[in-house]
């Protein structure tokens, strides 16, 4: 699970610290991932401001100006305690050119060098690394080079997911995948669209995040192993059938199609069924292919996976069916 380190702020680090973390203060006895908060900082509040002392930016509770450096960064994420932590990075659109994705890489590699100097419980929190350099693939090897030098526990694929073209975005991951050390975890960072996860675990990314099965869960959009579901639409009314046949989730044990339309979109239930649906659905898919990989089916899987949940060849996006040719897997055989 994931906490936002700016969100970390609240109930204050002074609590985080009296109750030992967040894995005791929310009662969670599984792993906690922490971002550093640099992504919230530019992407959601006015008046950001990146120097090389840190991310300068307007309160968001009274509009005064503060400063997160990457030593606050790894201080707040210390004392959250998360299991694996992110170092605090200069981020970027992926659609920014020119000079700027160049100075935001090395900076990205200064700022690890004093996130892993501020770390101080390197025995039992585990800091990534964050692979920057936009589309570029020189500065993505150059910047690759640099990090795995500091030889961090694992390593995140970071400044994609912003609207550059897919079939850039694929080859950027897997120029990642293939440089970076196979003995650690590598994360592709915002990444959630079902077949963004089998495209990229087949070149060889470990882990993800996204806001996407919460967001499009707002909609009534329920993620299925058969397609995306729109439980809005009235065809769902006096369908007294589980979201998906089989899910085991909370929502599809105990509430219907009809009922889930009912409240889809129009009360904050409805979001919260779906949500916990969409959550249910991308945990069974990662635990699918994993399993599909201990066996030495994934080939097989990814196939299967596309045939339900795209229907016909013709709806495959192109850039998918690109990716997995690179990796011996044609979808498009007879």
């Amino acid at each position: 699970m994931e906490i936002k380190s700016f969100s970390g702020l609240k109930p204050g680090q002074e609590t985080l610290d009296l109750v030992n973390g967040a894995h005791k203060f929310q009662k969670w006895n599984r792993n906690l991932l922490t971002d550093s908060g640099g992504f919230q900082m530019v992407s959601l509040l006015k008046l950001a401001k990146i120097t090389e002392e840190g991310v300068q930016f307007a309160s968001p509770h009274d509009g005064s100006l503060m400063m997160l450096t990457p030593e606050h960064s790894i201080s707040l994420q210390n004392s959250i305690g998360a299991d694996i932590l992110m170092q605090l990075d200069d981020v970027i659109s992926s659609l920014t050119t020119g000079p700027r994705v160049e100075e935001a890489m090395w900076r990205s590699i200064r700022w690890l060098d004093r996130c892993i100097a501020a770390h101080k419980n390197q025995d039992r929190q585990n800091l990534f690394a964050i692979i920057q350099g936009g589309l570029n693939k020189d500065l993505r090897r150059q910047c690759i080079e640099e990090m795995v030098k500091r030889d961090t526990p694992g390593y995140a694929v970071g400044g994609l997911s912003g609207g550059e073209e897919k079939d850039v975005f694929w080859q950027i991951v897997s120029l990642c995948t293939d440089l970076l050390p196979k003995t650690k975890p590598i994360y592709c960072m915002g990444v959630g669209y079902a077949e963004d996860l089998v495209v990229c675990v087949a070149l060889g990314v470990d882990m993800f995040d996204c806001v996407y099965p919460t967001r499009t869960a707002r909609f009534g959009n329920a993620l299925t192993m058969n397609g995306i579901l729109s439980l809005k639409s009235g065809k769902f009314a006096n369908d007294f059938g589980p979201i998906e046949e089989g899910c085991d989730c909370p929502t599809c044990t105990n509430y219907s199609r009809s009922y889930v339309h009912l409240v889809a979109t129009k009360d904050t239930v409805g979001c919260h069924l779906v949500s916990v649906h969409n959550v249910a659905f991308q945990l069974r898919l990662m635990r699918k292919m994993r399993e599909a990989i201990i066996r030495d089916e994934f080939p097989s899987f990814i196939i299967n996976f596309f045939a339900s949940y795209f229907g016909d060849k013709s709806r495959y996006p192109g850039w998918a069916v690109n990716a997995l040719k690179t990796v011996g897997v044609d979808l498009m055989a007879s």
